[in-house]
């Protein structure tokens, strides 16, 4: 049975898409079978993947409101091993409106994504850059939360409400949601502020605080451009080199914690 983590912040460029698109990657490139579910209107992951989603049939839109299975609107990513997508569209920013005075309104996508975690060993949920309904739905169908930080002040205010609606959505609709850990994104060596927020963070998060951190990397800009993850675009940089690392991590506490 596949696990389905949401990667989610309110605030808006973290390296949330970013960490999304090259973590997914980097575990299928470690042997594991992967989903992204691109669930933000804009966009970003699907097409930071190569997919252009005005050509493709069906996307998440459809799978939310049940019109569609999910399985058929999954697009494979070549050249990243076992690594699917299920894209989005702007249409999904409607789900918001239609689904306002409906019950039960938050547990449209876990129901979606119920027969795809047979399928896959990770499900990894892109959250828009909000607290929404689209958040509150991926939540509810996760079983935990990686939140990527940016090392700044104003991520940090940030941060206290994102663990409030977490604690809220556990309490009122999904009583296994745990916080899976911290990424720290936009790292700048060279920057004190940069060391104090880190500092500050780790002393608070404690070990849920993962020790890789993803630095500044021009590759990591360049590579939604060209449609590929970092690890594919320049295996050697920087950032493809910090991602392989996160998904090493990521996958080594994932075995502690089936060991205990």
């Amino acid at each position: 049975m596949g696990k389905i983590i949401a990667l989610a912040n309110q605030k808006g460029g973290v390296g949330k898409t970013t960490t999304s698109i090259n973590l997914a990657a980097s575990l299928a490139a470690l042997g594991q079978k992967v989903l992204l579910v691109d669930c933000d209107p804009q966009g970003n992951t699907s097409s930071g993947l190569g997919v252009d989603v005005k050509s493709v049939a069906h996307h998440l839109y459809h799978c939310f409101l049940g019109e569609v299975e999910a399985k058929k609107a999954i697009c494979q990513i070549e050249g990243a091993g076992n690594f699917d997508l299920l894209p989005t569209h702007i249409d999904l920013i409607g789900v918001e409106v239609e689904l306002v005075a409906v019950e039960k309104r938050e547990r449209y996508l876990a129901k979606a994504l119920a027969p795809l975690r047979s399928e896959y060993d990770y499900v990894l949920i892109d959250c828009p850059p909000s607290l929404g309904l689209l958040t509150v739905n991926a939540l509810t169908a996760s079983d935990s939360v990686i939140i990527p930080m940016q090392c700044e002040y104003f991520a940090l205010e940030g941060l206290s409400q994102l663990i409030r609606t977490i604690r809220l959505v556990k309490n009122s609709y999904n009583q296994k949601l745990s916080v899976e850990g911290l990424v720290l994104t936009m790292y700048d060596r060279r920057n004190r502020l940069t060391y104090q927020v880190a500092k500050e963070i780790k002393n608070h998060f404690k070990e849920r605080v993962y020790d890789t951190v993803i630095p500044r990397n021009v590759k990591l800009s360049e590579c939604p451009s060209h449609g590929q993850p970092v690890i594919v675009y320049d295996p050697k940089s920087a950032g493809a080199i910090s991602y392989m690392n996160l998904g090493k991590e990521f996958l080594k506490k994932q075995q502690v914690k089936r060991g205990q």
